[in-house]
């Protein structure tokens, strides 16, 4: 492969690995996040167990952080992912605080609880009610779980990038890719030019007469002269 073209095939690459914000096709990215839902139902003895299908994938459990991302999921949940009618979410209960903290450490700037909090909530568990969107309380021992909804953010020079420097990253990229295609081109015809000037030599025809035939031709013309 020329060297311009396999240039190319690399810059391609290098620009969807810049552009792609989640890690791959399975998520789904709202706002400054990319979230997942792993259809696995699966035993537990806590919620950790829970916890490291999502850290096993270089995400948490999902938090929520305002009323368009819970509606998201929502609907995400219901049309795409056809999860469970009540999803967990990625959040404990603090003794020490007595207050409810996301795991991924976010802070806990919104919340959607249908119920009242009780006087003992150790151990407590908070679920997405997928009917409704609600939130309830329930208890954090569970045997098993179907399915795991994960969260992770998008990293911080994809999320931050302005858009004029996007748009000057693209230009730069779509500019080196097509000069690199150009290259490609012009030394694909310069070898076919090449090969197609090319000229054969085939050896200059030999003469019926060995050399030997001609000496005696020769010696028998120079007799006729002298008769003559």
């Amino acid at each position: 492969m020329p060297h311009a073209a396999l240039s190319s095939l690399v810059l391609l690459s290098l620009a969807t690995a810049i552009f792609a914000d989640c890690p791959s096709s399975i998520w789904v990215q709202f706002q400054g996040s990319c979230y997942t839902f792993l259809q696995v139902t699966i035993n537990v003895e806590n919620i950790e167990d829970v916890r490291k299908q999502c850290t096993d994938h270089g995400a948490d459990l999902v938090s929520i952080h305002n009323e368009e991302e819970n509606a998201f999921i929502l609907d995400t949940l219901q049309k795409r992912w056809k999860g469970p009618d009540d999803l967990l979410l990625g959040m404990f209960y603090d003794t020490d605080d007595a207050s409810f903290k996301w795991f991924d450490q976010s802070n806990m700037t919104f919340d959607k609880w249908a119920d009242e909090d009780g006087e003992d909530l150790v151990d407590t568990c908070g679920f997405l009610y997928a009917k409704t969107g609600e939130w309830r309380k329930g208890n954090c021992e569970m045997s098993s779980v179907t399915g795991t909804l994960c969260k992770t953010a998008i990293p911080y020079d994809k999320k931050y990038l302005s858009d004029n420097h996007i748009l000057i990253s693209t230009l730069v990229i779509a500019s080196t890719v097509t000069l690199a295609v150009l290259g490609a081109v012009i030394w694909f015809l310069y070898r076919r030019s090449a090969r197609s000037g090319f000229t054969s030599f085939s050896p200059a025809p030999q003469s019926p007469y060995s050399d030997g035939c001609a000496l005696v031709v020769s010696e028998e013309d120079e007799y006729s002269v002298q008769l003559d």
